[in-house]
Order: structure tokens, then sequence, then C-alpha cells
């Protein structure tokens, strides 16, 4: 029987047919789906011109005509980008685009009158298997290869073999000639791909460096290399363009110029018409030269190493090719040659590589002190070809960068005598190599508040509690230089020195390096050169661009709250209810103070709104739980917590946005709370309850605190007001945060100056180098200090100071200049003009005022010679070798006895002992430059009932826990080893981020690769 079912306009997206139909007390049912497509919506997108080959940074224009299903002209828009198509291995990419309903069937036919009887044997003994004997060979792993041999057996009654036959097949594509030189990093659990080959005979022919063949003209060794253009540009990513039309021919016509990286390019395209016709494109191509270098460079080199520099000559012409390569390598800061680097080798070595075969050369480098960054050039040059590449390498220092300052206060009319113990008795030390020295003074304590902001803008990680900084620090500067002219000025001429330009290096032209630069050695290049740091500053008060940065952080905090209104720590992460209070509080500072009306800026206060809601609904959750556990009596207990404490204190910033129904019941609950129990609780919660309390109405209370908080506090000349309070690992133990909560506690309830003047003393005490340990304490205390502070910046107190027989005044100094108005001045010694002497240190204020300053020593420590710190986190490190045996994977720990080689995979195990419930954990590991990791790609991760963030960067991995309970967990992640040396490992070092004097770090570690 034919059924005939017309297709119709409306049918596409397909339609489903069933089939019912009963016969001979049978129910049978089918159903179908009939493919319908939108072939209406269809465009064809065809490469007119297109060559899979280039050259690399040549120029090239593509033709791409675009038409309908019939071949018809159509007027489109097209989006085309191309990548480097090795991205795809940490991420595939593909564009998708399918806007028209599919349907498939839903419904069935089925009947309860017609069903099944099924039947069982029962048996017993009835089919019995009897085993017997056969025999088994062992065959070759041929790896990818389709080649058939070997002798098939048959068995006997005994169990013995009997050989038939053997034969070979061969397959039909021809591969290219294997590799020359194949390293262990390219076999993985002993699994290889090779392409298929023609014969089963195979010769491999390898190169040899320095070896000329028979019949072969040499090249002169002296070859003029100096012509040769050296590929620089290794952009990932070739173009996007995201608005091309077609002519009146239906054409678009695509031109670019293909960056200089050797490689495999994928092209993506996507084309629509106004009637939303649309067509995907996807193509290949690579470029190559005909002679190419390759070289293989580590992420970075560190001071010390000794490493061994391959590079990967291939020849894809059709004739054997002999020649010259040379490897230059110069300072990247001054483009001068690098001395010492080449140790005992020339920089020009020759190579002979046969027709679509590799060779290997390679240098061994030593890595000299003192280099900032590397530029390396490799040329290479035959009869007829030439390649080169050149980029620049980032060089770490072997030497731990220690800081140690000594504060320099001072009250009106005093001499005071200082010694730098440390300093003076820096000689004693073989291996101590110093730094800088620096001295700071400064006669308005908010110029460390203004200091410390571009540190929380350049911190390297991106937690929201870290974006949110970014975005006050941005606000805060915006005010500052919004609300006086005469500080916006100086910041001006530092922006614009005329010989500015003079402070761009390829480190900034280079921003990953220098990214990277920053995080490894932060202090090293923020105190390098003055007007370096007196340009970064300018730039940060450069209008335009705390716009942008305001904008960009506020993006990733809408972005980033969750639907319910909270924020986690890190994305991936639970929202997390303390960084939600945190960034509800930093908000509102900033409308506190002034610098952000929060209230007329609708997204900012949308995205008030639903965190207030979020924390409304947590603190109804936290009293929901104690109504279900305790009675009515036992309510009247203490319940009450520092998280709920936090949110009085957070929501009293915001008392305007309504607490809505059960919500209220349990912000009242918890009100009572705090005025009923206050007397428990710490000195930093104490001054949370009063501010909330005091904002609510209630006057007598926050009263009653600060005289009981007068009573405890102690008064000292040198340090100012404080109260002694042991330091915690918690954040409401934090002793930064708790001072500035003080600052703002007697300016706003006590409204006691002088109180706050003596406060602000302890809390600059606190402050060493540049920042005040954390991002968090950081932006608490430029808040506290800002308080009342705003005409701070119009002092223009000036001190004597004598470093030995050194004296220091500043307006007798030609390098030293006093910015206009503050009275700020800032001088450095570098490593070479330092003398222990000059510890002994003389400060004299002639007038009435106070005056703040610090001399800050900074000098490096060898790795290998640190030995590792305790304190309740303890850190154990040790590297595994993974070998694979015949009984499977073992790790073997890394010993003298056992050797590294290039293709090893190395485990690093690092055990952490924490001896009680800590918060907020960065644990980080640095890496030898000889390693690559294998986990390349940050995710959020979960092991052994512990969360944590790993973020895999080029010289470290790092690991942010939220929380960790007491307890002993080991981290274990793989390496790679990529090059032959002898490379320094670093050591590993946690610390818990704001309670940072809970610090640990492990023992230095050294990893031989061998030949």
């Amino acid at each position: 029987m034919t059924i005939q079912i017309p297709v119709i306009e409306s049918y596409r997206g397909n339609i489903a047919v069933h089939f019912t139909f009963i016969r001979d007390n049978r129910f049978y049912n089918h159903y179908d789906i009939i493919e319908v497509p939108y072939s209406n919506k269809r465009l064809d997108i065809e490469f007119e011109t297109f060559r899979n080959k280039l050259y690399p940074g040549e120029k090239e224009q593509w033709k791409i005509k675009i038409k309908g299903k019939q071949g018809e002209k159509v007027a489109a828009e097209m989006v085309a980008a191309m990548y480097d198509a090795s991205l795809d291995q940490f991420r595939q990419n593909t564009w998708y685009f399918d806007i028209y309903q599919r349907y498939f069937a839903s419904r069935y036919w089925q009947t309860q009158s017609f069903t099944t009887l099924a039947s069982s044997t029962l048996k017993r003994d009835f089919d019995q298997y009897y085993p017997f004997p056969y025999q088994t060979y062992n065959s070759f792993n041929w790896f990818g290869f389709y080649y058939y041999g070997g002798y098939y057996g048959a068995t006997t009654s005994k169990g013995e073999g009997r050989k038939y036959h053997r034969y070979a097949v061969s397959a039909e594509k021809e591969a290219p000639p294997p590799p020359s030189e194949t390293t262990g990093a390219e076999v993985e659990d002993a699994k290889m791909s090779i392409p298929s080959v023609k014969a089963v005979d195979i010769t491999t022919t390898t190169a040899t460096v320095g070896f000329i063949p028979p019949g072969k003209q040499e090249v002169p060794a002296k070859a003029d290399l100096s012509g040769i253009k050296a590929r620089t540009n290794f952009n990932e990513t070739a173009f996007f363009y995201p608005h091309l039309m077609t002519n009146e021919e239906g054409e678009v016509i695509i031109q670019f110029t293909i960056p200089e990286a050797l490689t495999r390019w994928k092209m993506l395209g996507f084309a629509h018409s106004k009637n939303l016709e649309y067509g995907l494109a996807e193509n290949e191509l690579i470029t190559q030269k005909e002679l190419m270098l390759l070289p293989n460079p580590p992420r970075f080199f560190r001071e010390n190493d000794l490493l061994k520099f391959p590079v990967k000559i291939s020849n894809v012409s059709a004739q054997d090719l002999s020649g010259t390569a040379q490897l230059e390598l110069f300072d990247a800061i001054t483009m001068k040659p690098v001395q010492g680097i080449l140790t005992n080798e020339e920089s020009r070595k020759n190579f002979n590589v046969k027709a679509g075969l590799n060779t290997i050369v390679s240098w061994k480098l030593t890595i000299p002190e003192g280099i900032q960054a590397v530029d390396y050039k490799i040329v290479a040059k035959s009869d007829k070809f030439s390649d080169g590449e050149e980029n620049v390498l980032p060089v770490l220092s072997n030497r731990m960068l220690v800081t140690e300052s000594l504060p320099l206060p001072i009250r009106g009319k005093q001499t005071k005598q200082f010694r730098f113990e440390k300093l003076i008795n820096s000689s004693a030390s073989a291996t101590l190599r110093h730094q800088q020295l620096t001295l700071e003074f400064t006669s308005n304590p908010a110029w460390y508040a203004v200091q410390a902001l571009p540190y929380i803008i350049e911190y390297p990680y991106e937690c929201y509690e870290q974006v949110f900084s970014r975005y006050y620090a941005n606000s805060i500067a915006s005010f500052i230089a919004n609300s006086s002219p005469k500080i916006k000025a100086v910041f001006d001429s530092w922006r614009n020195t005329p010989d500015s330009k003079a402070l761009l290096s390829n480190l900034e032209k280079n921003q990953e390096l220098k990214n990277l630069l920053l995080e490894e050695t932060p202090w090293v290049l923020n105190a390098q050169d003055e007007k370096e740091r007196k340009k970064r500053i300018g730039l940060l008060f450069d209008l335009n661009k705390m716009a942008s940065e305001q904008e960009i952080a506020l993006k990733k905090l809408i972005d980033g709250q969750a639907s319910n209104g909270g924020w986690p720590w890190f994305a991936g992460m639970p929202d997390c209810r303390y960084i939600t209070q945190h960034i509800v509080c930093g908000m509102g500072h900033l409308d506190h103070l002034g610098i952000k009306y929060i209230r007329t800026d609708s997204k900012i206060w949308n995205m008030i709104e639903n965190a207030a809601g979020y924390l409304d609904d947590r603190i109804r959750e936290d009293y929901e739980w104690l109504k279900k556990h305790y009675t009515a009596q036992e309510l009247e207990e203490q319940h009450i917590g520092n998280l709920e404490i936090h949110y009085l204190y957070a929501r009293s910033f915001f008392s305007d946005i309504e607490i809505k129904g059960k919500n209220k019941v349990a912000f009242d609950y918890y009100k009572k709370q705090a005025e009923k129990y206050w007397l428990n609780e710490s000195k930093y919660l104490q001054s949370m309850i009063a501010l909330a309390l005091y904002r609510s109405g209630n006057q007598k209370i926050p009263n009653d605190l600060i005289k009981s908080l007068n009573e405890h506090a102690i008064s000292s000349d040198e340090m100012g007001m404080y109260w002694k309070e042991p330091v915690g690992y918690f954040w409401y133990e934090a002793p930064i945060e708790r001072q500035a909560l003080m600052i703002e506690l007697y300016n706003e309830v006590a409204k006691n100056q002088k109180a706050v003047d003596e406060l602000k003393i302890w809390l600059l005490k606190q402050k060493q180098t540049q920042d005040w340990k954390t991002t968090k304490a950081t932006v608490e205390a430029v808040y506290a200090l800002l308080l009342q502070g705003n005409q701070w910046l119009e002092s223009e107190q000036l001190v004597q100071i004598n470093l030995d027989n050194i004296q220091v005044d500043p307006k007798k100094m030609d390098d030293i200049k006093i910015e206009a108005g503050t009275g700020y001045f800032k001088t450095s010694w570098n490593k070479n003009e330092i003398k222990p002497e000059m510890g002994d240190i003389t400060v004299a204020k002639a007038d009435e005022g106070i005056a703040w300053g610090a001399v800050y020593w900074q000098y490096f420590e060898q790795l290998d010679k640190i030995t590792p710190h305790e304190t309740p986190l303890r850190l154990a490190k040790k590297l595994f070798i993974e070998r694979l045996t015949p009984s499977g994977k073992v790790i073997e720990p890394l010993t003298e006895k056992l050797s590294l080689k290039v293709g090893d995979k190395v485990i690093v195990r690092i055990e952490l002992r924490v001896d009680r419930d800590m918060e907020y954990i960065h644990l980080k590991d640095m890496r030898a430059a000889g390693f690559e990791p294998v986990n390349v790609i940050s995710r959020y991760k979960y092991q052994d009932g512990l969360g944590y963030y790993e973020s895999t960067r080029d010289a470290a991995t790092n690991f942010f826990i939220s929380y960790i309970p007491k307890g002993t967990y080991i981290f274990e992640y793989p390496l790679r080893v990529s090059h032959k040396g002898d490379f320094s490992n670093g050591i590993t070092t946690v610390q818990c981020m704001y309670a940072p004097e809970f610090a640990s770090h492990s023992q230095g570690i050294r990893v031989k690769v061998n030949e």
C-alpha cells in the first residue's frame, strides 16, 4: 500500500507520520520523521579565490561569493574571523546558527487490548560449556600503521599452536617522513599516533649538525646573515571583521596580512540577509616556508639557570639544504648584546637537512644576573632560502626579594635617632645582594592612601573582591583628582613630563611580559625608577583612563552578580555571603564619602538593591533555623555571630532600602541581639554594632561602647592610639580593618578629631613598602584615611634627615623634587650605592606637627638557600617522576640517583597542614623554566572535601581556597619536562590573604635534566 503525503511550505522544520494497524490479533505501531529542511533560508558561501598555503607576513585577498540556493544574487552581511587552529586544543571554537524551529515526534499510539505473553525455559545441566585449551601469541604494537602480519595459530587437543600463513597489507595513503627527533613529550601513556605509510620498509634519515655529506657544497661559516628578516608578529588571531557587505555581484572582498607564525589557521564565516537567510563557512590554511625555523623557548628564563635552547629546522622543499644558523641574544631594555650567556658556545652552527625532513640545532645558555628580559633572534640561511624569528622572554630572579622597612615617625620639635639593625649587619651574609634603599617622607598621611591605589588596581587576580577593589580605587582616584585642582596639576605634570616617552621599553610594549614580571617581582619594577613610579600614579589619575577602568570593573561586578543577588569569591564558586556584604559595605563607603552618589546611578542602585535583598534573605534563613532548633525562651540567649553583625553594619549604609515581610522580623531580632550582647564581642565587631545602632537612631549604646573602648585603649607617642588584641586568622580579626573601623567610629559617633588623628598614626605605622598587605586591608585603610582628611594634602612641612654622614635635605638636592603643596619627597639609592653604615639615621623636625616616613631596604637572597619556614600553616613539597611499568603507572621520588629527561612527566605533590580552621588561603607554587604545565585551563576544583580555584600562570601555579578546615591536604598536578639543563624550581608559599602574618614557605629545589 502506498500513502502519498504532499509536502507544503508549512511543513518546513519536519513532520512526523504515525502508522498503526492490527493484523492477526497483533498490534503494530511505527512512526517516522520526515525531514523538511529550511532550504529556502540557506545561503551558499563560495570561495572564488583561496590559497591554502601562504608565506608568513604575506598580504592576501579573498573573494567570497554569497548566493541563494538557486544561484541568485543576494545582498548579505558577513562576519569573518581567522585564528591559530592550535587554540582549539584548549577549547573548540565553532559558529552555530539555527533559529528555525525543528519538530520531533512527541506523541505515540498505545493499546491495552493487545498484550504479549512471554515464556521461559526451565533447564538444568542442559547446555554445559566445556573449556578447551588454546594458544595465544605476543603481537607487536604498530602504533597506527596499517600493517597486518604475523602468525595465526590453530589449536589442538593438547593446546599446541600450528603455523598457517603470513601476509602483509600496505595502506593506500602516503605519509610524510617521520621527524628526525621525537621527544617523550609527544608520547602520552605509551600511545602514539603515526600516519599510515605506503611501503613496509621505512628508512629514517636524520640530519647531523655540523656534518656536510659528500657531494654537497658547504656554506661558508662566515655567511652574511645580517639581511635576513626575522619574524616578530606571532599574534594568534589573524583578523575579525564583523561588518562585511556584499557588492552588486554578491561578492565579499577580504583583505588581510597573515601573522608571521608558522602554523595552521582556521577561518570561520557567517553570512545573513535581511530575510534571515544564512550560511556558514569554515576553511583552513597553513603558513610555511621552504626553510623554517621552529624554536622551542621556555616560558621564561631564571637567573643562574643552565639550559639547552633547541631549534628545529624544517625543510619542506624538494631538495636537500645546507646552511648556517645563528642565535643572537640582546638585553630587551637596552637592546645591547648579552655577554656571557653563550658559555663556550659559538653563535653560529652549520646544518644539513634532507628534503622533507627536520634537524635540530641547539645552544647551551647560562642565564646571567641583572637582566630583566632577553630578546632572542634566530636566523638560518641556505643557498636559496632563509628564515628567522625574534621574540622576548622575561628573566626572573633566582633570589627571593626581601623587603625590610624602618618607620621614621616624628612629632613636632623633636630630634630622633633610628638604627636599621638588619641593614647595619648585612655584610655578614656572603650571598645577600642589595637591590635598592628607598627613603620617603611626607607631612600628609593621606598620601599613603594615594600611593596604595595603583597596588589595588594592578593586583593580578580576578576574584570579585578585587574587581570591586579596582572599582573602589578608581572611584577614589577620580574624587581626589576632581576635588583638588592643586593635586591634579601635580599629577598632570608627572604624566606630561617631556622625556616620558623615554620610559617606554620593550617590557611595556609586551603587556603580558610586564604582567609576569610585576607578578613575580612586583616591587623591583615598582621602585626601580622614580620617574616611572610618578608616571604610573600620574597615569592612574588620567580622567579618561579612570572612567574607562571604572566602567570595566562595574560591568564585571554586574555580570558576576548571581541571579539571587550574591557574588562568589571567584567565578564558578557558590555565592559568598561575606564577599557580598564586603562589596555592599564598600559601596556604602563611597556613598558616605560623597565620592559616588549610589542612588542616582540606576545600574549601581539596582545592583545594591538586589544584593540587599540577597542579604535580607540570608538573615531570614538564619533566624528560621534558630526558630526550628530553639524554644522561645532559648531564643532570648545570645545567637548573634560575626556574619550577622557584619550584615547589620552593611545594611546601615542603605537603610532606605525596605526590608520586607519575614526578613524584617529577622532583622529586628538580630538588632535586639546586638543591643543586648555587644559587650561579649571583639573590638572590631563592637565598632560595627555601634555604627549600625547609631545610624538606626540608638545613641545610648554607641556612647557606652566608646567609653568602654577608651578605657581599654593604649596611647603611645610613636604608635598613637590602638588596642592590644590577639591577631586572628578570620576576617573579623584583621588588625588593619579593625583600626580603620575605629577611625570611622570615632569620626562619626564620638566626633573626636584628636582621637581620629591618633588612630591614623597607628594605621600608618602598620604600612610596609607600598601596601597594607592585602587589597581588602588597603581598601579599608584608604577609606579611613580620607575621612575628615581632605585638607591634609595642603601641608608643606619638611624635615631634615641624615643617613650616617649623608644629609638628605630635599630643598638642597638637585635629584629630589618636592611635590608642590604636599611636601612629599622620595629618593632612592641603587645597589652599588648602599652601605651598611646608612642604617644609622637621624631625623629632626623644627616646628609643630606630625611627619611620617620610612626607609625601605630591598635585597635578594638565593632561592636555593631558603630554608622552610613554618607558622600554623606548614608546607612540604616533593617532586615525583611518573613511569610506565608492566604493572601500570608508578611514581618515584625525584632524587639525585634518578635522572630527568625531556618528555618525562613530573608530578608535583604539595602537602599542606593546618592546625585550625582558616579562610581565604592563597597557595603559590613556583615552577622551573624547563617545565611546562599540563593543566593550562584555570578552573574550580573539588577533592577530598576541599573546594579551591586552580589558576595556572607562566611561572607558577596558584591555588585559592575560600575555607579550609583543620587537617592535612594534598595537592597534586602534572608537569612535562620540556628543556635540558640545570634549573631552579623555586619555592612554594602559602598565606592567609586576610591575615597575612600567617604565612609559610617550603625549601628551595634545583632540578637537572640530562642530555
